[in-house]
């Protein structure tokens, strides 16, 4: 591992920072995300969509990135039934909420 652990160390010392029980510095966040070869904002998603959205934006370029953020700034901007409306007409038939 890139952290300079051993792989139970690692194992061992992620389970803490999931559980709560030991807080990671910033620094270690960066090296984590680099070893994990993710997007540091993905270990910190407070919920799977919003990690799934990051690793997906992360694939794309920096205009595209733009791009799609400032569809997500107008889709918050929109009424909650026109909002849902257009996502759904974007989603595969079978696709659930």
């Amino acid at each position: 591992m890139q952290m300079g652990l051993d792989k139970d160390t690692a194992s061992a010392r992620i389970s803490r920072y999931e559980s709560g029980a030991m807080s990671i510095s910033l620094e270690s966040l960066f090296e984590l995300a680099k070893a994990l070869e993710v997007p540091p904002a993905f270990l910190l998603a407070s919920t799977p969509g919003m990690a799934d959205a990051i690793l997906a934006l992360g694939e794309q370029s920096q205009s595209r990135q733009d791009q799609l953020a400032k569809v997500l700034v107008s889709l918050s901007k929109m009424e909650p039934k026109a909002r849902a409306e257009w996502v759904h007409s974007l989603l595969p038939p079978n696709s659930q909420d």
